[in-house]
Formats: structure tokens, sequence, C-alpha cells
């Protein structure tokens, strides 16, 4: 009984990591998505005297993909109370020319800075409109969510290594008898240690196991996906490939580590 007790207490553990890990990946592709959605909807717009030629901006800043001039006709028809056409055409000569740039990702507020910077530098452009106030202020917001998550991430698996590192230090107290025996016959450490190895492996493979089962689950829960949905992105939940092989990896290297971390312990104590 207390044989599956120690099995049980080590596979949550690992179970907690796991789970810790894939919901922080999760978030982390929430919050790209959501980037990628801002970046499409955000734009830089340039006011310059003179026709600027799309190359020459591009080259400006290494953050521009794409620019698009933006035409006058939309502003005129406004204005437009009765014009003739000769003076409409004087009218579109003397408007400044419209610039509208899209980055290759959603800037820091440094980075726009920078940008706004190196755009005025050239002579021929009036204003730069980065919409600098709304852009910080979600980026900030951004910032800190990503933050906030990564440091109760740390927290959970730090904890939960500490419990993981004290069951596996029960199970060497127990085996301790039979592993100085082995050794006092001259069996290798490694030998001498291999219930506590496969202890480890074994109980890594069951944590990462269920942790296949409960995020294939809920990644097939309609109200996850449709969550997403309504924020505008579309975030895959759990890859069942890519990351059953990634947590199966963690589960196996965290449990390896810290058995190790014991046996070579118990190696400079004897």
């Amino acid at each position: 009984m207390r044989s599956l007790k120690n099995h049980f207490s080590l596979i949550i553990a690992l179970l907690s990591i796991l789970f810790s890990i894939q919901t922080f990946v999760v978030i982390q592709r929430a919050l790209e998505a959501y980037e990628q959605n801002l970046l499409k909807n955000y734009s830089v717009v340039v006011v310059s005297k003179n026709d600027i030629d799309k190359n020459e901006i591009m080259l400006m800043d290494s953050s521009i993909v794409d620019v698009e001039k933006l035409s006058p006709d939309s502003v005129i028809k406004r204005l437009n109370t009765g014009i003739n056409s000769k003076n409409m055409e004087l009218l579109k000569l003397t408007l400044p020319r419209f610039y509208q740039l899209k980055l290759s990702h959603y800037p820091s507020p440094e980075e726009l800075n920078k940008l706004t910077e190196n755009l005025l530098f050239n002579d021929a452009i009036m204003k730069v409109e980065s919409f600098s106030k709304s852009h910080n202020t979600i980026y900030k917001l951004l910032f800190l969510f990503k933050n906030v998550i990564l440091v109760f991430a740390l927290v959970v698996v730090i904890v939960t290594i500490l419990l993981i590192f004290k069951e596996l230090r029960i199970w060497q107290f127990k085996h301790s008898e039979r592993m100085n025996v082995m050794g006092l016959f001259g069996a290798p450490i490694w030998l001498s240690s291999a219930v506590l190895f496969r202890l480890a492996i074994v109980d890594a493979l069951i944590s990462s196991l269920f942790a296949f089962l409960i995020f294939s689950y809920l990644s097939s829960q309609k109200f996850i996906t449709d969550e997403f949905l309504n924020i505008g992105i579309d975030v895959v939940v759990f890859d069942k490939i890519e990351d059953t092989l990634f947590l199966l990896g963690i589960s196996i290297i965290v449990s390896i580590i810290l058995a190790v971390m014991i046996v070579l312990g118990h190696k400079e104590e004897a």
C-alpha cells in the first residue's frame, strides 16, 4: 500500500508539472495568435510633402514589410461641394501624400519610438501617426499577462520539483540498505540504483499518459475552442504528436535528473 502511495504521489507531482507547462504553452500560443490578430489590424500612417518611393520607405526601418499609398479621393469627396474637375485636380496636387505601413511584428513602445525616429529622419516626411497611446496600453497589458503566467508556471514547477525530489528521496532511504549491500559486493552505482531509476521512468511514462488523456479530452471540448474564437483567434490546445513528445521528454528528463541527484547525494554520504 505504501509503495502504491509513493507511486501515486510521484505521478501526481509529475502530472502537475506537465499540466502547468502545457497550460503555459497554450496561453503562449493564444497570446501569439492575438498579437498576430492585432498586427493585421495595426498600421502606421506616414504623411509626406511629396511622393516617396515605396522601396525607399521600406529601407528606413527593418520592421516595415509593406507600404501602401492611400488614395486622396476619399478625402476630396468629403470636401466636394460643387468643386469643378479642374480645381479638384489642383487640390489633389496640393494635398500631402499618405502612406500606410505594415510591420513584421507587433512592436514594443521602444521599437515604435525608434521606427518613428527613423521615418522622421527623412525630410520629406511631415508626420508619423503610430497611435502610440492605445498601442502602448495594449502592449503593456499583453506584457503584464505574459509575465504573470510565467511567474505562476515557474512557482508551480519549482514547488512540484521539490515534492518529486522528496518522494524520490523517500524511495532512496527505503532501498538504501539494499543499495549499500550491492555496493559492498562491487556493484556499480547505476546497478544498485536501478530500482530508483525504474521508478522515475515508469512514473514519468504514466504521468505523460495521464497528461495525454486529459489534454486530448480538453482539446475536444467545443466550449474551449469557442472561447478562443470569440476573441477572434484560433489556437491549437493540444497537438497529439508534438505536444505529447514534448511533455514525455520533460517528464523523463525531470525524473532522471532528480534521480541522478539523489544517487550522487547517496554516494557522497556513503
